[in-house]
């Protein structure tokens, strides 16, 4: 049985679109990731995207029992194309139905040049079958993000896209997953400890 353990990175700030942008995490909210650092099993893998926000956050939960695995550009958020770094009242106005058919329509709608829900949960999930298949027996802690938490929380309660994505996931939380010969089941969604 594989134990995962999805910790969303820490805040961005952002006030625009972040997918595929690298921007850093603020981590200076120290007490509350010696609380998430404490909350999560000692004895674990730590992998993160390839993304700074989430390296970092990463490197701070790492401490010396946990064993770091590379990073892995397959954890990656959802690709939003053009819309990275566009404000979302922006994007409602240079794309009204497109960007509302890409939230309220989750599948296969893409931003432009951009990458739709199911590419990015098929892109997440050849990664997390891939980390099950090599350590069946581990506790892993993956630190993405939103989205690539949200497709893992659909698969594993296989609902829709778009009831996955009415789950809120804070910076700095966890989301407990187990896969256990070939069947999931969630334990927690967005718990701050």
């Amino acid at each position: 049985m594989t134990v995962w353990h999805w910790v969303r990175h820490g805040p961005t700030h952002e006030k625009t679109f972040v997918g595929w942008r690298d921007v850093p995490a603020d981590l200076s909210d120290t007490a509350q990731i010696a609380r998430l650092h404490t909350h999560l099993p000692q004895e674990a893998l730590i992998i993160s995207s390839d993304l700074i926000r989430c390296i970092a956050t990463a490197d701070v939960l790492h401490g010396d029992t946990r064993t770091r695995l590379p990073h892995d550009p397959d954890l990656r958020e959802l690709n939003f194309g053009v819309w990275d770094g566009m404000h979302f009242s922006d994007v409602a106005k240079r794309d009204p139905i497109l960007s509302r058919d890409y939230w309220e329509k989750p599948g296969d709608i893409k931003a432009p040049s951009g990458e739709s829900w199911n590419e990015a949960a098929a892109r997440v999930g050849r990664a997390v079958d891939a980390l099950n298949h090599a350590h069946p027996d581990a506790h892993i802690i993956a630190v993405a993000h939103f989205g690539v938490i949200l497709t893992q929380v659909q698969r594993a309660l296989g609902v829709t896209a778009y009831a996955a994505m009415a789950h809120k996931i804070d910076n700095l939380s966890v989301t407990h997953m187990t896969h256990d010969a070939g069947t999931w089941s969630v334990g927690g969604i967005n718990h701050l400890p």
